[in-house]
């Protein structure tokens, strides 16, 4: 079922036509009645006649068509629609704002055209590596089809929520927590990549409810917290390791470059167990993690 525009009357125009029926003929219709039914009695006594009680069934008549006419209006605010129905079957949807009119044998269901957010319940999931992980997302969306928003579905906000919850869980499975490789896709290295996959799934999934995924992004994101401390260390050592390399690295390159000006320049010359020696003492002074303490060489 997909949504189909209503045409309804401005209100206006309605509301005097209702009002006049109500307030103006039916009181008008009755006070002449009143008063001719009085003019008779007090000169012959008389009951009225049929044609003389018409003006009361006239009077009913504007009474109840004016009730009838002021029922089918109704105001909607922006970004508001009505979805109407007749007799259980959908007749169409109401967007324009301000005083409308419609039959009023119609049902008008008000549905919300705003953009709404919420964030998933924190969900325990592996991941594709087998890990336990914690993952919460924040899903902004809105109703772009009416119609299937009331029809398609039970009760489309609660379908949201669950098919957002699903499809946290099941892209959750298809990545790492952390990357292991260069350019791997990962849920905590790669946010905008997850971003949008995640949005898609939350899209395919919402479809059938009228709803249309404006952003999805991920809002919490931990290690479960059975090995959370596990982890941590694992990735404490990494980053030291990291470290150390380009430690090491730099160290090389500053005693390579120190060996090198001292041969050019001729300032010394080492014998290869000397140059061995020196090379570890300078990276001993580089790579070590406590300030060294100076020795003066007094032999040859």
């Amino acid at each position: 079922m997909q949504e189909k525009r209503a045409w309804p009357i401005p209100g206006g125009l309605m509301l005097i036509v209702g009002l006049g029926l109500v307030f103006g003929l039916a009181p008008w219709l009755f006070i002449g009645f009143v008063t001719t039914l009085k003019g008779l009695s007090a000169s012959t006594g008389q009951t009225p006649s049929v044609e003389q009680l018409k003006p009361v069934g006239y009077a009913a008549l504007a009474f109840i068509g004016g009730i009838l006419v002021l029922k089918g209006l109704f105001v909607q605010g922006p970004n508001e629609a009505r979805v109407l129905q007749l007799f259980g079957r959908y007749v169409g949807t109401v967007r324009e704002e301000g005083l409308r009119w419609t039959n009023p044998l119609n049902s008008k269901r008000a549905i919300s055209l705003r953009v709404h957010n919420f964030e998933t319940a924190k969900i325990k999931v592996n991941d594709i590596d087998g890990n336990p992980i914690e993952i919460a997302t924040v899903v902004v969306w809105k109703v772009s089809d009416t119609a299937m928003a009331c029809f398609a579905v039970e009760d489309y906000q609660h379908f949201v929520h669950v098919q957002a919850e699903s499809a946290v869980r099941n892209l959750a499975m298809h990545y790492p927590y952390d990357a292991h490789e260069p350019g791997q896709v990962s849920l905590r290295g790669a946010t905008d990549v997850i971003a949008t996959q995640l949005e898609r799934e939350i899209t395919a999934r919402a479809e059938a409810a009228g709803v249309t995924i404006v952003e999805a992004r991920i809002a919490h994101l931990a290690y479960a917290p059975e090995i959370a401390q596990a982890m941590l260390q694992r990735q404490q050592a990494g980053a030291i390791i990291a470290a150390r390399s380009r430690i090491v690295e730099g160290a090389v390159s500053m005693v390579e470059m120190a060996l090198a000006q001292l041969a050019e320049r001729g300032v010394v010359e080492f014998e290869p167990d000397r140059k061995a020696q020196m090379v570890a003492n300078l990276l001993v002074v580089l790579c070590g993690e406590r300030s060294t303490q100076p020795t003066i060489n007094t032999g040859s």
